[in-house]
């Protein structure tokens, strides 16, 4: 696996199209090792959460190239690969969870990210009708030392129409509803490597239920 660090080192160095073309061989070599793992990481999760049985890497793992059109970084290529794996696939907004592999920055995430407003309301509204679950849930002592940050990109003040009393504002705040670990580089090649990350996702998997029972609720 360590090939995969390897090549991701030398495009973030030489992000351009020119050597992306002469590097073929490496790039699929890499590509093509990133999906092995994520097969392996899709069966495992499997296990626990059969909505992912019928997953595949290629509908999880993400394209390489990036859309440049909104970002003033115009490089051409992602300096990670990442796969989301969840039952409707890497374009959903329902909760997943996401293996990040890239040098220096490499981690375990989930959850839901850039729910649309009417579904980010709907959330909110089940963790207000049902705290003391999702409490359950988030301050269980194995999830909060592997997440002890719920939710990202909070708002200042409580979301209108929640009441402004409640005694978890901090759950209602967030615009994204994820979680995340670190690991290190070496995890991936380690011989208890797979062991660890699936035992990442089992934890994260009661907080992917609530958040995908909310999501059936709403459709």
């Amino acid at each position: 696996m360590q090939h995969i660090y390897a090549f991701l080192r030398q495009i973030a160095e030489h992000n351009d199209r020119d050597w992306f073309h002469d590097h073929q061989t490496e790039y699929k070599a890499a590509r093509s090792s990133f999906e092995s793992y994520v097969q392996e990481v899709i069966l495992r999760i499997a296990a626990f959460d059969a909505s992912v049985a019928y997953q595949s890497p290629k509908t999880c793992i993400y394209r390489f190239a990036r859309d440049t059109r909104f970002s003033n970084d115009k490089s051409p290529y992602k300096r990670h690969f990442g796969a989301f794996i969840c039952s409707h696939g890497r374009k959903s907004y329902r909760g997943g969870y996401y293996l990040h592999l890239e040098p220096g920055n490499s981690l375990v995430a989930g959850g839901s990210w850039c729910p649309p407003a009417p579904l980010l309301k709907h959330i909110r509204e089940a963790i207000v009708d049902d705290i003391d679950r999702f409490r359950d849930i988030v301050e269980a002592p194995d999830f909060k030392e592997l997440y002890p940050v719920v939710g990202e990109d909070p708002v200042k003040t409580m979301p209108k129409g929640f009441p402004k009393d409640f005694a978890y504002p901090e759950y209602l705040r967030p615009r994204l509803y994820t979680v995340w670990t670190p690991i290190s580089d070496g995890l991936v090649s380690e011989p208890d490597g797979q062991d660890r990350i699936e035992a990442m996702f089992r934890t994260m998997a009661p907080f992917n239920r609530f958040l995908n029972e909310v999501f059936d609720d709403y459709e």
